[in-house]
């Protein structure tokens, strides 16, 4: 089973995931689901990589299907500047995004 349900979760209550993602643990601030080539995807900030903070912030895409051992966490974030709503890769396809 995907791990959507965690995720919708994060997305609406503005709640970090962790997650195994290619053998490594990664902590998302997910921003939006959505749609591509009928997969779900959600495009989230990397807050943390292995324990360690990435060296730069930036917007990441994961297909749902390559997360595995979801948790939503108790640490909340706030919506990055990164992330545009209005950008053209996710219209039509949006499930559901943060609220600014």
């Amino acid at each position: 089973m995907l791990p959507n349900k965690e995720f919708f979760e994060g997305v609406a209550l503005k709640k970090c995931v962790t997650a195994t993602y290619n053998k490594m643990r990664v902590t998302l601030a997910p921003h939006i689901l959505y749609t591509r080539h009928d997969e779900m995807h959600v495009d989230a900030v990397t807050v943390e990589r292995e324990g360690q903070p990435p060296r730069e912030l930036k917007l990441g895409t994961f297909k749902l299907s390559g997360l595995k051992d979801v948790v939503v966490e108790e640490r909340h974030f706030e919506p990055s500047d990164l992330f545009d709503a209005e950008a053209e890769k996710y219209q039509g396809t949006t499930l559901m995004t943060v609220e600014a």
